[in-house]
Order: structure tokens, then C-alpha cells, then sequence
């Protein structure tokens, strides 16, 4: 797992797309923070700019490094949860301009499953991600479910969990206002 990591640190920090497993599905990744590699993630998913995508951190503390004002419940709700979560909150900075929602929002998942953690902490920036499928088709739980075309359009594909079985459900989606509004998305 530590040379896949590795590597996978080497293509983001080159700019470049990952394929790699997280705490929910197979998907696509990169460096949040840089507005190419962003844009080739929305022309592999041949998905609109204007669509909003999530990105993992590693850990509660690095929320605030992204977001200008964290509610206070979004800690405890990450705590709570009992399955993957993702947050969108107001007021996101320092990541891609075009990561963000026309609103400056941004959907942010702390991740426990190890590679994605691990990836995380060794990148030491957030990383994009958005499931491993062109926009409008089904998303991929198992890797051998993601189509050649995504495969074949990504800089490194990561080998950690390729023959895993088990499915793993999408994240739960919760919209935090600063007003203290909360409004689920998906459950």
C-alpha cells in the first residue's frame, strides 16, 4: 500500500489524475487546490464546470483550513455519523475556483478508510473526489465496474483494493448554512 500511496502522491503533485478507492466508491482524483487538474477531472466525467464536486480531507482540524466558518455542529455531526458523511459549507477558500459551487461552497468528506486517509496525510492537501463515471451513468461500486474510457483517461490507477468485493455505499450529503440551517441532500 505504501508504494500506491506513493505514487499516487507523485501524480497529484504533477498535476495529474488518480483513479483510487475511498471510504464510499472507486473515484476520481486530484489535487483540489489546482484548477487544471480540476478541469480534466470535469472533461473525463464529461460533466458540466458548473457541478460542484466533494473533496477528502483527513482529519476534523483540516476542515477549517478550506472553509472560512465552520459550524460548530458539523464536528459533531462528522462524529456521529455513523457512515461516511459529506458536509457542504459556505464560504470555501484556498481550493480551485472551479471545485466550487457558484455560491463559493464546497462539499467536504473527512475520510477513515485507510488508503484515502493515509493518501490524504501524506499529500498534505485536499483531494478531489467525484465517482469514477461519466456524468449520468451509474457509478461505479467495484473496480472492475468502472469502464475502460475512465481508466484509460487518469495518470495513475492505484492497485490497493482492486479485487475488493464488498460494496461500499455513497456518502450521506448535508448542507450547513452559517444561519444554522441543515438541509439533507441525500441520505
Amino acid at each position: 500500500m505504501e508504494e500506491d500511496i506513493d505514487k499516487a502522491v507523485e501524480t497529484l503533485r504533477n498535476g495529474g489524475v488518480i483513479l483510487y478507492p475511498t471510504d464510499t466508491i472507486w473515484g476520481l482524483g486530484c489535487d483540489a487546490t489546482n484548477e487544471e487538474a480540476v478541469k480534466r477531472i470535469y472533461s473525463i466525467k464529461q460533466r458540466a464546470d458548473n457541478k460542484a464536486m466533494l473533496v477528502l480531507v483527513d482529519s476534523l482540524d483540516k476542515i477549517d483550513r478550506y472553509v472560512k466558518e465552520v459550524p460548530e455542529i458539523a464536528y459533531s455531526l462528522i462524529e456521529l455519523s455513523e457512515k461516511p458523511i459529506t458536509i457542504i459549507y459556505d464560504n470555501a477558500y484556498y481550493l480551485a475556483k472551479n471545485l466550487m459551487g457558484e455560491d463559493n461552497s464546497v462539499g467536504i468528506r473527512v475520510t477513515e478508510e485507510q488508503f484515502s486517509k493515509e493518501l490524504c496525510r501524506k499529500f498534505k492537501k485536499p483531494i478531489v473526489s467525484t465517482s469514477a463515471n461519466i456524468s449520468g451513468q451509474p457509478s461505479a461500486p467495484l473496480f472492475e465496474q468502472i469502464s475502460e474510457d475512465i481508466k484509460n483517461s487518469v495518470d495513475y490507477i492505484v492497485k490497493y483494493r482492486q479485487d475488493d468485493k464488498a460494496i461500499h455505499q455513497p456518502s450521506s450529503i448535508i448542507k450547513l448554512s452559517l444561519s444554522g440551517e441543515i438541509k439533507i441532500l441525500r441520505k
